[in-house]
């Protein structure tokens, strides 16, 4: 058990790294073409670490989950997360932006990762930092 523990402890610390470049580059207000493919990037990054540090989290509480969508369901019904919708939305559009790359979707893809994506980042940044302390 105190290697799961260990486990999601060293996840949560590479999720950070990647929420702080996320958060730092989503206060750009007027991005410019590479600005929203590095807040895309970013976004990405954050949300497999995220997503993974749900899984890891849940095998220390003694649950198995391999995919992202199931790490996300089982988060969501032992209210690990809120918004499991929002959650498998992300899921999709970081599968979405990771094969492909259209400017028209780079825009609204943007624009949901500032107003429905990063809240979500956000909350599991807030209550993964009161796990660890």
């Amino acid at each position: 058990m105190a290697d799961l523990d260990i486990r999601w402890q060293q996840r949560f610390a590479h999720f950070e790294k990647a929420f702080t470049l996320l958060q730092d580059v989503i206060k750009l207000e007027n991005p410019t073409v590479n600005d929203r493919a590095a807040l895309i990037h970013f976004f990405e990054m954050a949300f497999e670490q995220g997503w993974k540090l749900l899984k890891d989290f849940e095998e220390a509480e003694g649950f198995i989950e391999t995919s992202p969508r199931g790490a996300i369901k089982r988060a969501f019904q032992t209210n690990l997360i809120s918004s499991g919708h929002d959650w498998i939305d992300a899921l999709e559009d970081r599968n979405l932006t990771t094969h492909t790359y259209n400017e028209e979707t780079a825009v609204a893809i943007e624009s949901k990762i500032r107003e429905k994506y990063f809240p979500l980042l956000l909350q599991v940044h807030q209550d993964f930092t009161i796990k660890m302390s």
